[in-house]
């Protein structure tokens, strides 16, 4: 690899994981200065790691696509396509076929909102994990403060009856990708279990160690608020005390671009992501996938939740934001086809009849990222689709100049109907049974 210098360190975690290596990508091309450190990655469940099927698609389009194709690696454009194949009967074993362009683990993206997608189904996890009377996604959830920062938090303006509960924190997450939302949601579960959890599930290069939107130290973002819990009489169900988590994370050096804004000055350093939250490309992929095809993926991979979780999940992921009742959103703000970058990039048209996007994206410091499995009910079509794309040309972090109209919300449109218009093509020997993902869109 031309420019880089490769580096081999070991290191220790408060808990044991998979894959316990790192590998350092120092840049030595003049005037860009870009670090890795990422686990040793074997591409884990990909059926094709490398191939040419992507890029051989989207260059039959040049005008949409020639100039990111000459740029794919400015633009640290990375994608994971998998077409899904059913079997005869209903529940005949499925086959995933990946195919991915530029894929590289080692490529540090800043992955944003995306990272809120495993916390809110951890959420539900653990709380099937502590199986307590009483205790479900409904109850009123009262988070306290500890000091180190924290916010404490009564009630929820934006729920009908006021009550905060994690079942509400969701909605606002897979609705709005409210970041709110998701601190409560850290706060319950701590960066300890969230980390642990994803680690033994074969998630190993996914570290989310802070919260978004408050600026708080890693210490502080170690230290997680009380939270209470009670039923709708106001008795009590359970309270998780306040914590602090001393698992070790792993050393990275990720230095990116050229510069950054701190107020209103211009730092001219490489913008340091080294304790920023990291969320590899395939493994939010898998995560996605996981929700849809629970019996199609290894069992260590399946999330503790039932049927019922499921549902929910995949309910919210794809309603519209006009479709809730509660929150209420004001539909200038929150369009009806909002974060469904995959097919409409940020235009505010009219969602096409059939068509359900289940998604999860993320948006920050220029970097782009959106995950969905896509369904035409209609024309009976499924597939998913993960994407990540850096618009940030003038290499400056902070300063709200970056490029996603121009570049990055174009480009997810035209990539997301590009596989569309191929899937509609796409021979299939059975039809897939999309019933169970439809739903009354009404809370």
């Amino acid at each position: 690899m031309k420019g880089f210098q490769k580096h081999r360190i070991s290191f220790l975690r408060g808990l044991p994981v998979v894959g316990a290596s790192f590998f350092i990508f120092t840049t030595t091309e003049p005037g860009f200065h870009h670090s890795i450190s990422t686990k040793s990655f074997n591409y884990m469940g990909v059926s094709n790691p490398s191939d040419t099927f992507i890029s051989n698609l989207l260059a039959k389009k040049p005008d949409l696509f020639a100039s990111f194709l000459s740029k794919k690696k400015e633009l640290s454009i990375q994608i994971v396509y998998t077409q899904i194949d059913r079997g005869k009967k209903e529940k005949a074993k499925v086959k995933f076929t990946d195919h991915t362009f530029n894929l590289d683990p080692g490529n540090y993206f800043y992955p944003a909102s995306t990272v809120k997608l495993p916390v809110a189904i951890l959420a539900l996890q653990r709380l099937n994990e502590l199986k307590i009377p009483g205790l479900d996604r409904n109850s009123t959830m009262i988070t306290r403060e500890d000091g180190n920062g924290q916010t404490e938090i009564l009630n929820d303006p934006s729920a009908a009856d006021g009550r905060p509960t994690i079942a509400h924190y969701i909605k606002k997450i897979l609705l709005v990708s409210d970041n709110d939302a998701f601190n409560r949601l850290y706060e319950f579960l701590g960066p300890e279990y969230i980390n642990t959890s994803l680690h033994e599930m074969g998630y190993t290069g996914t570290e989310i160690i802070h919260r978004l939107s408050v600026s708080l130290t890693e210490e502080q973002n170690r230290h997680t608020n009380p939270v209470t819990f009670f039923d709708t009489a106001g008795k009590l169900i359970y309270t998780k005390p306040a914590e602090i988590s001393r698992q070790q994370y792993p050393l990275r050096n990720i230095k990116l671009g050229k510069g950054f804004m701190q107020g209103d000055q211009l730092i001219n350093e490489p913008f340091d992501f080294s304790k920023k939250n990291q969320l590899p490309l395939y493994d939010l992929h898998r995560i996605v996938r996981s929700i849809f095809f629970t019996d199609a993926v290894p069992k260590e991979q399946q999330f503790n939740l039932d049927q019922d979780d499921y549902n929910f999940l995949r309910l919210y992921l794809s309603m519209r934001p006009g479709e809730s009742t509660s929150p209420v959103y004001n539909p200038a703000v929150y369009w009806d086809n909002y974060v469904k970058m995959l097919f409409y990039g940020a235009e505010k048209t009219t969602p096409e009849p059939g068509i359900r996007i289940f998604n999860k994206t993320g948006t920050a410091y220029g970097f782009l990222t959106d995950a969905c499995y896509f369904v035409d009910f209609k024309n009976n079509i499924e597939f998913l689709l993960s994407v990540v794309i850096y618009c940030n040309s003038d290499s400056i972090f902070n300063d709200d100049k970056y490029d996603y109209s121009t570049t990055g919300y174009p480009f997810l449109k035209n990539l997301g109907r590009v596989i569309y218009e191929y899937e509609l093509k796409r021979e299939r020997k059975n039809q897939p049974d999309l019933s169970s993902f439809q739903f009354s869109y009404s809370d």
